[in-house]
């Protein structure tokens, strides 16, 4: 049926929509008589009465559809649809009741602080013990560290891209390059660092040459990339006051990721590199530089010997730029292999790989800046 037919009325006789049944007036038809000439009939167009069943034989949501849905539900409501004049058949619906506006949401910081703030105290006590009672027990940490980061990576590598980076050699030589970087300082951790690409080389041989290019590739720049740089810590702690300078080292990275995150969440409004880290801004970053430079200050004046306040400055800035490069490297890395966090053993921080991100670049920045300033020894 047509839309154009909707306003005429149906021939004598006919039943259906318009017409009538054996029991009565059909509901929607218009009744015969002076009061209705054919001009208000064309006016006035009736309702379809709601049928019993589905009348296309499924919720199609056509204007067939729409028109059985509307149609009158009582005898009386058929009456007052003819009487009314068109604009009161359909009135305006009433507007719902003042509803209170939602209580404003606080910022969330995205995980759960009261653990994560457990998991990195417990971490600290653990880290400053060690490094103050031997410094060999801090060795030992550094080393377990790694191995921990690199099966990280390796696991993700391997989940997401089916790369496989082979794990053995690299947490053999990672271990063994930490160690060697403490006893035999630069070269020995250059040496370790080879001997360690070399063995990945080879263990990868013994499995068919298919992505053989990816895997070791994978795997050299996993060794330089948690191990090597890990290796600058050990160096550090060989100086006299190396445990000072391991101290200020953690204490300025840390600082740094403090500042950026309580500015950040606070005052960011201008994202620093929204295609790898939207969370990052740039007043988080002028955050993370105002307060690694004031604790660099500091540190350099108390903690080590012969430190001037105002290499502290200088230290402090070199190291919110490199904190924050490493953060935004491994949210690259992180991106690319479309995960949030490279791990879950620490609560309310994601993996071990997820609080080295920042501290892994760091370490040569430190190393070196602290060489220049007061010497090796």
């Amino acid at each position: 049926m047509s839309d154009s037919s909707w306003g005429a009325p149906p021939p004598a006789g006919q039943a259906g929509y318009w017409g009538s049944t054996a029991g009565g007036p059909v509901q929607g038809a218009a009744p015969a008589g002076p009061a209705y000439d054919a001009p208000e009939a064309q006016q006035t167009r009736p309702m379809p009465i709601v049928p019993d069943g589905p009348a296309y034989g499924g919720d199609q949501d056509d204007d067939r559809g729409a028109a059985r849905l509307s149609g009158p539900l009582f005898q009386d409501e058929t009456f007052q649809a003819r009487e009314l004049p068109a604009e009161t058949q359909n009135p305006e619906p009433m507007p719902d009741a003042p509803q209170p506006a939602p209580a404003p949401q606080k910022k969330s910081a995205g995980r759960d602080l009261s653990a994560a703030i457990g998991v990195g105290v417990g971490l600290g006590v653990v880290i400053v013990a060690s490094l103050f009672i031997k410094k060999a027990v801090f060795v030992g940490v550094i080393a377990v560290a790694v191995v921990v980061g690199l099966w990280e990576l390796t696991s993700r590598l391997q989940e997401r891209k089916g790369i496989k980076a082979p794990l053995v050699p690299l947490a053999v030589g990672g271990a063994a390059m930490v160690v060697a970087g403490y006893v035999r300082g630069a070269e020995g951790a250059w040496v370790a660092m080879a001997l360690t690409a070399l063995a990945v080389l080879v263990w990868r041989m013994t499995e068919p040459p298919e992505g053989y290019l990816k895997d070791v590739t994978a795997g050299v720049f996993a060794a330089f990339y948690v191990p090597f740089l890990a290796t600058f810590v050990a160096l550090m702690l060989t100086a006299a006051d190396g445990p000072w300078r391991v101290l200020t080292f953690l204490l300025l990275t840390v600082v740094s990721d403090t500042g950026a995150y309580a500015v950040g969440w606070r005052f960011g409004k201008h994202r620093l590199a929204p295609r790898i880290s939207p969370g990052k801004t740039r007043e988080g970053l002028l955050g993370a530089v105002l307060f690694a430079m004031v604790a660099g200050a500091l540190c350099m004046q108390f903690l080590i010997d012969d430190g001037a306040w105002w290499q502290g400055l200088l230290l402090g800035l070199a190291v919110a730029a490199s904190a924050t490069l490493g953060d935004l490297g491994e949210s690259m890395i992180k991106r690319d292999l479309g995960i949030k966090d490279m791990g879950t053993l620490l609560p309310g921080h994601g993996g071990i790989m997820d609080r080295l991100d920042s501290l892994l670049p760091t370490a040569p920045v430190v190393w070196l800046l602290m060489v220049v300033f007061v010497g090796s020894s």
